[in-house]
């Protein structure tokens, strides 16, 4: 890895970002290097917030919007597809879409799979989805075969334009490849869990076999619940579930991770989140991150990092700091 010079692209106003696009992998379709999803709307964050949200991402030359049928049980969905009818904005961003969580239509079994997938096209009211994920989290999927087989009918029927994966494990993206070589369609985008705290899931045999079927890799929970951002440093003040994923890493990683992240962030002069998510698209086949926000305000800070070249001396000292 060659060293790049560590100023930043500085976001200073609407519309900087605009042009500022990377292939997602092998898919044809080109996104921001910044995914933004939607994982709290209807959940912490209303309507009209949200709605903020993706107006502030779309001014600041955003293009990609990531949901799934089972946030907030499809309220997500609704709220992005209110967005897109009120703003005229559906041919104007990538929308990615996770399958398989909804209550309704559980799993990925043939007939689930398609009307979860019309479900979440009613919802959003969009004609097709650009990425659609499979989630494997809660479905083990046994027969394969039979999933991308259904597939392959959504994508010819043209409901979806590509297909990623969700929570795959090695071995399945090998299966998948055997079975793409055999005429079934070829999942060309991977989303993993993964960030500076939450990295032994993906860094391993999951990134070998990313690499080198050239999957494009866009990683989820990209700071962590907000803790990468770096706002939350006591176990005091945050309350639920929120609270309680930020207190699981208030430990000495934890508190090595956002010093290191703080004494990089002061010589940017940049936020603590925009070195989050510039360390992950540090990271070898890692296209987008997606990330989610509570509030407008904060989408600057975010699409920062989208601009910042970390020299590679600073990718070490986070990555140790996280070991």
């Amino acid at each position: 890895m060659t060293e790049h010079p560590s100023a930043p692209i500085p976001v200073v106003g609407p519309g900087v970002g605009e042009g500022v696009r990377v292939a997602l992998g092998e898919t044809g379709i080109k996104v921001f290097p910044l995914m933004l999803g939607a994982g709290e709307f209807g959940w912490n964050v209303d309507l009209e917030t949200s709605h903020g949200i993706l107006d502030r991402y779309v001014e600041f030359g955003g293009n990609a919007i990531h949901t799934a049928d089972g946030f907030s049980a499809g309220r997500s969905e609704y709220i992005i597809g209110q967005w897109l009818r009120s703003r005229g904005h559906r041919d104007r961003v990538v929308l990615g879409a996770r399958v398989g969580s909804h209550p309704d239509n559980p799993g990925l079994g043939s007939v689930n799979l398609v009307r979860a997938v019309e479900a979440s096209l009613t919802r959003l009211g969009a004609e097709h989805i650009d990425v659609l994920y499979l989630d494997a989290s809660l479905d083990g999927m046994t027969h394969l075969e039979d999933t991308l087989a259904t597939v392959e009918w959504l994508r010819e029927a043209g409901k979806i334009r590509a297909l990623g994966g969700f929570r795959f494990a090695p071995e399945r993206l090998v299966e998948a490849r055997i079975l793409a070589s055999a005429g079934y369609p070829r999942l060309e985008v991977l989303d993993e869990p993964y960030n500076l705290v939450r990295r032994r899931g993906f860094e391993g045999d999951l990134r070998l076999v990313a690499a080198a079927q050239g999957l494009a890799v866009t990683p989820s929970h990209a700071l962590e619940h907000g803790f990468l951002s770096g706002r939350h440093r006591s176990k005091a003040g945050v309350a639920g579930v929120r609270g309680e994923q930020m207190r699981a890493h208030l430990n000495r990683k934890g508190i090595r991770v956002l010093r290191a992240l703080d004494s990089i962030a002061a010589d940017l002069s940049v936020p603590v989140s925009a070195v989050s998510i510039a360390w992950l698209l540090a990271q070898r086949t890692v296209v987008a991150p997606i990330v989610n926000t509570f509030a407008p305000q904060h989408m600057e800070e975010l699409m920062q990092g989208a601009g910042i070249s970390l020299l590679r001396s600073q990718i070490a000292e986070l990555t140790r700091a996280g070991d």
